[in-house]
């Protein structure tokens, strides 16, 4: 009996697989596709994503998607490493509160925090445009920036930042040189995190944006009913580029235990 259970769990899982990631496999396949047939492939080629390229519109879009990640992956670091790191020094009842505050992105719909931006920026009679955007993806970043750290600090010695200051350190200092590099595995993963989400965020950025300015999910809604390759290859780029980036976010830690571990046995042969 409970190798028949086993053998279902394992069918069943694969069942699941093959219906998430089969239609994502299709359409990276038929980005190679030489024809615009979306259901006959006829032999490899890249013109699409030469075509992709060579189109002014879809050029925008990914610049704008681009330009505006970067952005919003630098400021909510930055932001949201120093609010951390303020947290971790703050009393029980603030630091709880806020953590409960900084949840209600994640947990809230896309569509909820969506609608709650536009109307705030509507309030602030903004125009929206790459301004609104960009301001909306740093605040759905932040919480995942936080969320990403604020492990690495409860592990941290909290000896450290004090035993800085007694060495003539200032608090900035103290923070940059002492606290910093002892958390960058989180801040690193809090960026990369931070990254993706804005990269391909679609609800948050179609209420937010403006005319004249669409990233490449907004391009790929606004063109998904027309036959038309080119879209084959532009979402095939934003996996390529989310896995890439999973890819570090799983590796980059990996690597950091792994010199860890091996920088203790040397300490502990010498």
């Amino acid at each position: 009996m409970p190798e028949k259970s086993s053998i279902f769990s394992k069918i069943y899982l694969w069942l699941v697989l093959i219906f998430f990631y089969a239609p994502i496999v299709y359409v990276l396949i038929f980005s190679f596709n030489s024809s615009k047939s979306l259901s006959n492939f006829t032999g490899f080629s890249t013109r699409w994503y030469a075509k992709m390229f060579a189109n002014r519109t879809i050029m925008e879009a990914i610049w704008y998607t681009v330009i505006i990640a970067l952005l919003a992956t630098l400021i909510s670091t930055i932001v949201g490493t120093i609010t951390a790191i303020g947290l971790s020094k703050s009393n029980r009842v603030l630091k709880e509160m806020v953590h409960q505050v900084n949840n209600l992105p994640m947990l809230n719909p896309e569509i909820v925090t969506a609608i709650g931006l536009m109307l705030f920026f509507t309030s602030l009679n903004l125009s929206t445009g790459f301004m609104t955007m960009l301001l909306a993806h740093i605040a759905f970043c932040i919480p995942y920036v936080i969320l990403s750290i604020t492990p690495r600090l409860r592990r941290l010695d909290p000896n450290l930042a004090d035993a800085a200051l007694d060495l003539g350190c200032t608090p900035i200092q103290a923070m940059w040189k002492v606290i910093v590099p002892q958390i960058s595995g989180g801040i690193i993963a809090g960026a990369l995190v931070a990254f993706s989400m804005s990269f391909d965020d679609f609800v948050i950025s179609l209420f937010t944006t403006g005319p004249g300015v669409s990233n490449i999910s907004i391009y790929v809604y606004s063109n998904v009913k027309r036959v038309n390759p080119t879209i084959n290859a532009l979402s095939s780029l934003i996996v390529y580029v989310i896995t890439i980036v999973l890819i570090l976010i799983n590796v980059v830690p990996m690597i950091r235990n792994y010199r860890g571990k091996k920088n203790e046995k040397n300490s502990s042969i010498d």
